[in-house]
Formats: C-alpha cells, structure tokens, sequence
C-alpha cells in the first residue's frame, strides 16, 4: 500500500472503502448476519488544538492508514471513513467462517499498531510526543447492506440497529480498549480472554445491552480447542473411520510409514476425529503433533511450521531475541552436535536446561558447508529471531536456495523424532494452506514410506492435492450421520434427556447429519427458551416455531455462497423455489439466460452446495443441507423474496398446469409468499381436502391451518364465511385423525364451524358440524353433552330422510348408549345403522370420516357384552373385512385397536397381541397419535396375562399416558381396573387397589358404565389377594357387580361376577349356594361354549356337582 503521507484526503478514502480486485461484486441490496466495528480515535479535538493542521492531516493520515493496513489483513470492508472514525463491516461483501473473531482481531491489531505508529509520529511540544489511542465497538446482528444515497454520491451501507449499537458501544469503551456486545460475544467466546461489563443502557437503544471487554487472545486456536475447554461432545457414528485410522497407525509404528487426507466439508468432524486419534496415540506414549493452517495466513509462507516450532521452542511474548535464540541454539546442542563459538567476543547465549524442548537433528552437509552453521541462521531467520552481528558466518545463498535449504532444515527437524518414536503428525485445514506448506508437505510425503510416522492431513472438499498418488497415501472422506446417530448425539447433547419428537424431527430435518450443525442447533434450543427441563426430559413452552438458523452457523454458511460470485443469484432462486427443484423450473423463473444458469447450477455442485440427479433438461437439484437454503434465503430483502415467489407462481400456473391438481400446496405457498392472499387461499384448501383424500392428515393440518390464518386477514364477507366453515370442517376431521377427537384443538375447529353454519344457515354442514362435536364429548367423557348433541343429530337425520346421515345418527346414538351402560338400547340404535350402512353412503357425507369400521367395533362390544360371545366374533370379522376393503392406514389402525379389545373380552390373549402390535406399527410410522396409546396398552395387557407381568405393567402405564395425553377419558376407568388386575398379578396389590379407586372415580365424573359390574369385580379379586384377605368387603364387591351386570342386562359381566363368588362361595363351604348361583346364569348362554369364560364356568360347575353331589 502507499504511503499515506503521499496520497491526496479523497484518493485516499477511495482506496481504503474501495474493495479488492477478488471481492466479489454485491448485490443491490440483501439481508445478511454483519459484525460492525467502529473504531474512533481518542482526543481528536484536543489534538487539533494542539496540531498545526498540516500535521494534524498527516497524523490522521497515518492513523487512517494503519488502521486499514490491519483491517485488511483480516478481510474487512471499511465502509465509511468519519473523519477519526471508522465503521468497518466484516461478513459483507464477502462472509467467512470467522467474522466475528476478525472484527475483534482486528480491533486488538488497531490498538498494537498504534503503539508502533506513535514511536513515528511528531512532537506536541518540547517534551511531549502524539500519542494515538482508539475506543473500538463491536455488534453482530441483522442488516439490510445495500446502496444508499443520490445525486452522484452513494455509498453501500448497512441498515438496522447493528451499526448503531457498535457505535454506542464504542462509546463506552476506555482508550484502548475493545468492547464488543453479547451477540458478538456468544461467537467468539473461547478464542478472547474477556471481562463482563454487565448490561449497559444505550443511548437510542430500547433494551439493555450486556457488554464485554476484550482482554487479548485466549490460547484456543480452533473450535475444537474452545469445545475442549468446557467438554467434548463424545464422537458419534465413526467406529470405521477410527478402525481404519488405527490400521494406518499401527502400520506407520512398524516402519511403513503412511498418509491420509481426511476430506469433508467445514463442521462434519474432521477435527474431532483426528483429536480421537491424537488421544489414542498419546495414551500409548508416542508423539502426537497438530500443526493448523489459518484462515488469516493464507499467504503467509510456512505459517503452520512456524507456528509449530514457536511452540515446540516454548516462546512466550516476553522472551527476548536473546532468549529465543538460546533456547533455538540448546534444541540444536541437544542433538549432540557442537554449537559454532560466536564470535567478536559474543557468548553462546547463556545457560540453562531445554530438557523439553525437542532437539533438531543433524542437518545433512551440501556443497562442503558447514550445517550447523547454517542450522542456526536458517531456522533463527524463519522464526523472525535476530542474530547478533558476526555471531554466526552469513548465509551465502540466493532467496531461492535458502528457500530450499529452508524446507529441508524443517523436513529435518519434522521427522527428528521419528528417531526417537513413532508420530503422529496432524496437519489442519489444507484448504488454508500456503504455496510453501504444501510443497514441504510433499517433501515430507517423499519421505514418509521409510519413517515410523502417519500424517494425518484434513481439508475441505474444494482443496485438491498438488502431489501425485502413491501407494502409502490413502483419502478418507467423511460423510453425513445417519438419523440414529443424529438421535443419539442429540440425547448426549442433552444430558440424555429426551427432547419432544416434534423438536427432535425438525434438528434431524435441518442439520442433515452435519456434527456442527447439531450441536449448535440443540444448544440453540436449550438457550431460547422453546423448552423447560422436566425429570428425565424437555417440554415445550408453547407452540414449536420453524427453528431459525443459529447465529453462530450464519457467517460459515453464507461464505459459501459469497464464494460462488455468480451462482449466488441462481442459488437464491433455488432457495426459493424450496429444498428439492427441477431444471425446467428453475430455467423458467430464473431471468438469465441458459448458458448463465447451466453455469450457475455447475458451479453450485462442483462446490457440493446442490446435489444434480439426471442432466439438463431433466435434472433434479436439491440443497445439500436444509440451512444452506435458509442462508441463501435469508439473504434476499422480503420485497424481493415477494417478488420471486410471484414470478414462480406465475411460471408454475402458465407452464407446469399439472401442478394445480398434484401439487395445489406448492401454488399456495409461493402466492402466500408472494403477499397474494386471495390467489393463495383457494390453493390451500384445496391442497388440505387433497391430503386428506390421500389419508395424509398430518400435512392435511398444516396446510387448511394455513389457509385459515391467511384467511383472516381478508374482509368479512359470506364468501370468506363459506369458504372458512368448509375449512374448518375439513381440518377438524384431519384434526381427529392426528390429535384425536378429544384434542382441544379438534373441538375448537368443529366449535368454529358450528358458529359458522347458524351464521351462513347452512344445515347440510351442520349435521356434520354436531356429528364431530358429538364425538369430541364423548372421546372427553363429557357424555351426558354428547347425548344431546346426538340426539339433535339423529332428530336432523329423520328430517332430512336421507339414509346417509340417518345411519351415522343411529350410530352415534348407540355409541353414546353403550358407554353410558345403557345396551339394550345401544344394540336397537347400532343394528340400525348397520342396517342402513354401505361404503357409498358412509362417503357421501361431507367432512366425516368412514363408519363402517367403529360401527361394527361398537356393536361386537355391546354384544359380547349383552352374552353374544359368538355374534360379537362375527362383527369382528366384518370389520376387519371393511378395514381391508377400505385399505387406508387409518382405518387399519384403528381396527387392530378394536380387534384387540374384543380379543381380549373373550381371552384370547395371543390374537390381541398380534392385531394390537400391528395397530401399534401402523400407527407409529403414520403418526396417529390417538392409536399409538391405544395399541401400546393392548399389547401390555396381553404380556401381562401370558406371564411377561412386569413389562406389560409398564406397557400398560405407556399405553394410558399416551391416550391420556389426547384428552380422552370415555375409556379410562376400563383402562385404569385393567392395569389394576395386571398389577395384582405381579403382587403389586396395594397399588391395584388405588389405581381401582381412581378407576371408580373417573368412571363416576365421567358417566362411562359400561364395564361398572367388572371394576367392581376386579376389586373384589384384588381384595382377597391382600395379605390378609378381606372377605366380606370382596363379597359385597361381588354382588355389586351382579347388582349392576343384571341391571344392565350384560350377562357377560354377570357370568364372571358369578364364577369369582361362586369360588369365594366354595372356599367358605357354601357350595350348594354356589352351585345355583353359577348354574343360573351359565344356563341362560346358547352360544361361545368353546370361549374361556364358559369354559371355566362350565369347569366349576362340574366341580362344585361334585362337592355337594
């Protein structure tokens, strides 16, 4: 750069704002993550009062000019010059990696070298020199970055508060100082050694701002370093990667000595694999040396081995040349080989020990000169260490020989102690490295077959190899973790605590296996506040948002696309377009022309930014992760992101019309981006009643949700009040499929939709409006408002003398009846609508859901119930029958649910089992919450009573959670007097007790009955396994059971209710009593002889005939 004491003010500012000939050219105007550094000069007023202004303007000058010196080594861009201020953006134009550690590098840089300006600057006066001093202020945050201004003056300038906050900041800060915010604070913490200013109040600042002072650089000098610090994340899915790895080694340690070059992009665990390693060989007592490229000195020749060495010699910041020199001089001695005497006079640079610091070995003589001579001027040269005039002879090469002679002194001293024991020598981030590293590399690689020795070399996939293969050299690329791993690293990350599976699906969804992008997007969550830690896992705080990026991952990922120039634009179409796109597609809205395009998409995969399937026209593309789309999305302005979306929308209609109908979600997605309400709103209905034809409910909720929270916004009018009760009819059936009919939220939307029909008088809807709102009360156990509510339907059915609703009337009658207990009734209501059932008429109705299959279910229950056993086995299998016929998973689930209830009334433990596992499968794969409790519980229960008691306890408890969780309560006593007997089975009999006890009470609250006789029952049994039993309270639970199974007629109940005190009975010696008690009631049966209950009853009989007979 030139000097600043010949460069005119205006040429002068033009050269320090005006980016380099690589930076690429920045959009109009876009969105991104920015760290801001303004940086103000100390005492400007007083020193132009003290300051002819010619001096003044030199003094400024070289302030100016030093400091950009600084600012561009790390890549900065100075946006304005403000007189003594500076504001410097850093992450625009050009983003990397690291952002927010430049800006504080930098800022320390500014402070250093203004010590080293003011030894040149003028006097004040006779006794006193200029001394510059700087307040800097750093923030990240959000901006608009763009072109500003008019009439022949503009400037490209960030908006938002960022560039504010840094310069209030700034403000606070002592000279000499760097203050940086707590969003800039929470990317660089590790690397600086930093003092907590606590919250300050900022002048135009709404909130409090925490602030931090930067007290220097820590010794971290990577990520890995800073993760080390507070503790690593155990490695996750890399068992072949180290298995491989240790192969080398052990090779290496026999002399064949190897190399590998660990590929994979930033985040995906080179690093950490390689750290693995490096452990490994340490605990086995060899040497394990990391030598790390850096982003800041990528043209600074040899930089890793300087590094390396400084460290390997110890230097420390207060060493002197002196002292430097010796412990370099002693690390030579150490090899044995005699230091040459200084001369004129000079001592050999003073005693000592240097028993840690690794000797060099003998350097190998070329052309008669001595080496040690020459070991010393070399590597004292290299590392910046001066020697003492006539200490040592001068080397007498050319720049290009000392070159050389230079690497092999490190080639040298690299493999010195190969000699001594086998290395490890890690090599970080090629892709960073300088011309002169690689070609020692490839000396070192020349030499690496014959010494005990593997180097382990990582770097990114763009970085490309300068040497030639060889048979000792080996690449390992790293890919993505798979859904488990991600799962597993995510319980570690936790504390093995489980995060809600709605959270968990949408880490898995965005990080795409990337080890760095899990971390940070779960450290993420546990920090926002989207979840509270309970016992053994998180909750939500309230409704899950789509995660937003991470700020720390934003500055990495947009430097990926600012690398691409060009492919940006058509990256940020395709982020626009989604996840997955089409070429013909994106050709279409994509105003460029082809060959642009084909070009832009080329360079986006040879950067491994987009994946390519098939080629052009017909070529698929897809964005390797989910949050490089986001960034790429991100950084458009919303008025132009409206804009794309329009032109997509636009595209999609005129030239891809298929996509109306097979992909109605896509159109409303891009016109509810657009901002075009009503052209969106239609699309989202229509994509809604579409999922829910296809029994894909879930994405059915999601977009009629959608389409009615856009909706409000449009004016009241009876269209929108139309189209809104169609909606909201259509979501609450999907509603009831993924949340169940007793969700809160499934009754708000039928609650709306009522609301809708009295307003609109449409009484076609209304019936299916009460129809659904019948089914939430009954599902809460709000039965005695369901009855009404069913009662108004089957009153509207008979009105409207259509067989369709007429069936589902009688239905939801008999349904009501039979938990209610009532089912005499219950049968007449439910033999109707089977009377009246057909597929067709079940599929005229409009927002319901199919009938057949829990019509049938509800009339086996009754029947078995009423002493059918066999008639009830017959509806069963006309309902499996439908449940094939009708072929859709929802119907299949729930009808294993049903099968499984009705397997176990007639005790047919093995066939519950199997129809309730196959509920549960179902269920689970397609997410339907209101079977998964369900399932879980039938398939406990029938572990329990074929032996396996403890885990069916467990399942059973699982199972009642779950469908607890649903809001439904119809079937919770049965449920709790179920998990009661299961208890006492496994001796847990006290507990049975209480869980009966609760049973009794949601049975009373509820008005469910219609298994009262059992609960009763069931108590009595567990009152006579009590240690010691209670007789008499068992017996009156037995004939409390036959109270309540005569008086409603459920002679299934009373039989058993009649065996259990019948045995009681015997015990007792009242046999005969017994006998007639039991004999009663078994004569009544004419069919299920060959069930479990008629069988033990029959059993007893025989037994008590023979007692008394």
């Amino acid at each position: 750069m030139q000097s600043a004491r010949t460069i005119p003010p205006e040429e002068q500012a033009a050269t320090l704002a005006t980016p380099s000939p690589t930076t690429p050219h920045p959009p109009d105007a876009e969105r991104r993550q920015l760290t801001v550094m303004f940086c103000d000069l100390v005492g400007s007023t007083s020193l132009s009062e003290q300051l002819d202004p010619e001096d003044l303007r030199e003094v400024v000058r070289a302030y100016q000019q030093t400091c950009a010196e600084v600012i561009q080594r790390f890549d900065g861009h100075i946006a304005q010059l403000l007189g003594d201020g500076l504001l410097v953006y850093f992450g625009w134009p050009q983003a990397h990696d690291d952002d927010a550690q430049r800006a504080v590098q930098v800022g320390l840089g500014i402070i250093q070298a203004m010590a080293t300006l003011n030894t040149r600057l003028p006097q004040v006066g006779p006794r006193r020199a200029v001394a510059l001093q700087v307040r800097v202020g750093i923030h990240t945050g959000l901006v608009v970055v763009g072109e500003m201004g008019g009439r022949g003056h503009q400037e490209q300038l960030a908006l938002g508060d960022t560039p504010n906050v840094a310069a209030r900041i700034q403000g606070l800060a002592e000279p000499d100082a760097v203050l940086i915010s707590a969003a800039t604070h929470r990317l660089v913490q590790g690397y600086f050694t930093m003092a907590a200013l606590g919250p300050q109040v900022l002048k135009g600042v709404a909130a409090p701002v925490s602030v931090y002072r930067v007290l220097g650089a820590s010794a971290a000098q990577s990520r890995l370093d800073v993760a080390a610090a507070t503790g690593l994340t155990p490695l996750v899915g890399r068992e072949p990667e180290v298995a491989l790895l240790l192969e080398r080694w052990a090779q290496s340690k026999a002399g064949l000595g190897q190399v590998v070059l660990l590929s994979g992009e930033g985040g995906i665990g080179k690093s950490r694999l390689a750290e693995v390693l490096r452990q490994r060989v340490v605990s086995e007592g060899s040497l394990g040396i990391v030598l790390r490229c850096s982003p800041y000195h990528t043209n600074s020749a040899l930089y890793p081995a300087i590094e390396h060495l400084q460290r390997a010699l110890q230097f420390t910041r207060d060493d002197s040349p002196e002292e430097k020199l010796r412990k370099l001089e002693e690390s030579l001695a150490r090899t044995g080989v005699q230091v040459p005497s200084p001369s004129m006079g000079e001592g050999q640079g003073g005693g000592g020990t240097a028993a840690s610091i690794p000797p060099i070995p003998t350097f190998p003589r070329q052309g008669g000169r001595d080496p040690q001579g020459e070991m010393v001027p070399l590597l004292a040269d290299l590392l910046s260490v001066p020697l003492p005039d006539g200490r040592y002879p001068p080397v007498l090469l050319s720049p290009q020989q000392q070159r050389q002679r230079t690497l092999d002194a490190l080639v040298a001293w690299l493999l010195a102690e190969v000699e001594r024991q086998p290395v490890l020598a890690v090599w970080e981030d090629l892709h960073w490295a300088d011309p002169s590293t690689l070609e020692l590399l490839g000396l070192l690689i020349e030499q690496a077959p014959t010494a005990r020795m593997l180097m382990l070399v990582t770097a990114r996939p763009e970085f490309r190899p300068p040497w030639a293969p060889r048979s000792h050299l080996a690449q390992l690329t790293l890919g993505r973790l798979s859904c488990p791993q991600i799962e597993t690293m995510v319980r570690q990350l936790t504390g093995n605590k489980a995060l809600p599976a709605e959270v968990l699906t949408q880490v898995v969804a965005k990080t795409d296996g990337v080890p760095l992008f899990v971390e940070e997007l779960v450290k993420m969550i546990l920090e926002s506040g989207l979840v509270w830690e309970e016992a053994d896992r998180y909750a939500l705080t309230g409704p899950l948002p789509p995660l937003a990026m991470p700020a720390t991952l934003q500055d990495s990922l947009m430097a990926r696309l600012d690398r691409m120039a060009t492919a940006r634009a058509v990256a940020q179409f395709g982020a626009v377009l989604g996840r997955e796109f089409a070429y013909e597609l994106i050709r279409g809205v994509v105003l460029m022309d082809e060959a642009t395009v084909q070009h832009g998409l080329a360079q986006l995969v040879e950067a491994e930014l987009l994946y390519q399937r098939g080629r052009p026209p017909q070529a698929r593309y897809r964005f390797k992760h989910a949050l490089i789309q986001e960034a790429a999305y991100q950084s458009l302005l919303k008025s132009t992101r409206q804009q794309y979306h329009q032109r997509v929308a636009q595209v999609l209609t005129g030239q891809f019309p298929e996509i109306i109908e097979t992909q109605p979600e896509l159109l409303a997605h891009h016109y509810t981006e657009a901002g075009l309400t009503e052209q969106a709103i239609p699309y989202w209905q229509r994509a809604g009643e579409r999922s829910r034809a296809r029994s894909a409910d879930v994405e059915a909720v999601a977009h009629l949700t959608q389409g009615l929270a856009i909706l409000q916004t449009l004016p009241n009018t009876p269209m929108r009040t139309q189209r809104e009760l169609d909606m909201q009819l259509a979501l609450g059936r999907a509603l009831a499929v993924v949340k169940g009919f007793a969700a809160p939220e499934t009754g708000q939307a039928y609650a709306r939709a009522r609301e809708l029909c009295h307003q609109v008088g449409d009484s076609a809807r209304l019936f299916a409006v009460l129809v659904g709102l019948r089914e939430f009360y009954l599902n809460r156990g709000e039965l005695h408002t369901a009855r009404e509510l069913a009662e108004a339907c089957l009153s509207l059915a008979q009105r409207q003398h259509d067989p369709a609703p007429l069936m589902r009337a009688h239905f939801g009658l008999g349904s009501i009846l039979y938990f209610l207990g009532e089912l005499i009734p219950a049968r007449t209501h439910l033999a109707q609508a089977i009377a009246l059932y057909t597929p067709q008429q079940d599929r005229a109705l409009i927002g319901q859901a199919p009938l057949g299959v829990p019509c049938f279910a509800r009339a086996a229950g009754t029947l078995w119930r009423l002493g059918y056993p066999d008639q009830a086995l017959a509806r069963l299998n006309e309902l499996l029958t439908l449940a094939q016929e009708l072929t859709d998973a929802y119907n299949l689930a729930r009808a294993g649910v049903y099968a499984a209830e009705v397997h176990h009334l007639r005790r047919e433990w093995s066939a519950a089992q199997g129809q309730a596992e196959a509920s549960l499968a179902l269920s689970t794969a397609q997410a339907f919450v209101h079977w998964v409790g369900p399932g879980t519980f039938w398939r406990g229960w029938a572990l329990a009573v074929q032996g396996q008691g403890e885990e069916g306890v467990v399942q059973m408890q699982q199972g009642l959670a779950a469908r607890q969780a649903t809001g439904n309560m119809v079937s919770r006593a049965e449920y709790l007097a179920l998990l009661a007997e299961a208890e006492g089975r496994i001796g847990q009999t006290e507990a049975g007790l209480c869980r009966l006890a609760e049973a009794l009470a949601a049975m009373a609250k509820t008005g469910s009955r219609y298994d009262e006789a059992e609960l009763y029952r069931i108590k009595g049994k567990l009152l006579l396994q009590q240690a010691v039993p209670d007789e008499p309270k068992a017996e009156a639970c037995f004939q409390q059971a036959l109270v309540i199974a005569r008086r409603q007629q459920a002679k299934s109940w009373e039989l058993r209710a009649a065996v259990s005190l019948s045995r009681l009975w015997q015990q007792q010696g009242r046999r005969k009593e017994a006998h007639d008690l039991l004999a009663a009631i078994y004569g009544w049966f004419t069919e299920g002889f060959d069930t479990a209950d008629l069988q033990e009853a029959k059993a007893l009989l025989t037994e008590l005939r023979t007692c008394f007979g």
